[in-house]
């Protein structure tokens, strides 16, 4: 099975529906959130920019030759072989969608678009592992659900909020009175996000690459692999969190907007979760059907896949249509609103 046909079934479902939950719980918790189409395409980005990583994997080939000791030669396998590769073309991707948009704008939309590339990253990567280990995938998608795909969108978002930092200088609401900030703002969006999945990686390689070790050393390597990717996380919801704080929405009419957009990008995923497990069942009852002798297991998946179908797209059109009604109101009446707010 390549990855194209295991999209469509319970494996691609596995591999795919951690890093659109968690994409949605970071763009819930943004107070202003940006335009879905940026973000959906900042998730596209990030599945494409598995691509390029031949690419940017070709000037670090030879770092991990530079060494005769196994041990240094790993941390620079794990840095500049994958850490490095990795982040770069996720903060080439986000840099594409996040330039797309004024300096002015809110800077949390850049930290969603860093969620969304390291989440279609994490995507792709997810289903490339399943199919590869088709005999452990329900055991591989749960470790991975749990602390690998958080782990890349907190990455990304760690990236994000550098890149909104160098380009709003307030992002974060600091007061820098360093002349070298920008400088050194810069230099994070890429040296955090590659130091940060190089800590992460190199417990992980020694483990797979020393499997007799066993005992105390082997649980400290495994407790400094969860250590270093929750600890990344935390930090990226910690950004999260001042970056939304600082710019939260100051209007009665800005939280009933936010209120909407929370609210549809939940019938948004929910929809198309319903359209992609539907789509699954019907895919997998067509291929039973055929090599199958005992069919009517079949009979009933596919109208079941069916109505799934079709509630995914209900949902779908029925979001679509309130969103388009609910901004035009929303514009018509919040210049009203808000002044009548403003009067208490």
């Amino acid at each position: 099975m390549n990855l194209l046909e295991s999209l469509p079934t319970v494996i691609g479902i596995a591999a795919v529906a951690p890093a659109l939950l968690v994409l949605w719980l970071v763009i819930a918790a943004d107070e202003r959130p940006g335009p879905p189409g940026l973000v959906w395409a900042a998730f596209l980005l990030g599945v494409i920019s598995i691509s390029l990583l031949g690419l940017a994997r070709a000037p670090f080939a030879s770092m991990a030759g530079l060494s005769g000791n196994p041990w240094l030669a790993m941390l620079l396998h794990a840095i500049f072989g994958i850490a490095a590769p990795e982040e770069i073309v996720k903060v080439l991707a986000i840099l594409a969608i996040a330039t797309q948009r004024a300096r002015s704008d809110d800077p949390m939309n850049t930290v969603v678009y860093g969620a969304a590339v390291g989440l279609g990253f994490a995507a792709y990567e997810n289903l490339v592992y399943l199919v590869k280990f088709p005999e452990m995938w329900r055991s591989l998608a749960v470790l991975r659900s749990v602390l690998t795909v958080p782990f890349h969108g907190a990455v990304g978002i760690i990236a994000g909020a550098y890149i909104a930092l160098a380009r709003s200088g307030g992002a974060l609401g600091a007061h820098r009175r360093d002349s070298y900030a920008g400088i050194k703002t810069a230099a994070l969006i890429v040296l955090a996000p590659v130091a940060l999945h190089g800590c992460f990686d190199l417990p992980l390689l020694t483990l797979q690459q020393y499997p007799e070790i066993q005992g105390l050393p082997r649980r400290l390597l495994e407790a400094t692999g969860l250590f270093v990717g929750f600890g990344t996380i935390f930090l990226a919801a910690r950004l999260v969190w001042r970056i939304g704080a600082h710019h939260a929405p100051r209007s009665e009419a800005s939280r009933q907007r936010l209120r909407q957009l929370r609210s549809m990008w939940a019938l948004l995923v929910a929809g198309g979760g319903a359209g992609f497990v539907g789509t699954a069942f019907v895919l997998s009852s067509i291929h039973h059907w055929f090599v199958n002798p005992d069919r009517n297991v079949t009979l009933v998946l596919i109208p079941l896949g069916l109505v799934s179908i079709a509630i995914g797209l209900a949902l779908l059109l029925l979001t679509t249509t309130a969103y388009i009604l609910g901004r035009n109101r929303l514009r018509r009446y919040a210049p009203a609103l808000a002044s009548a707010f403003g009067d208490f």
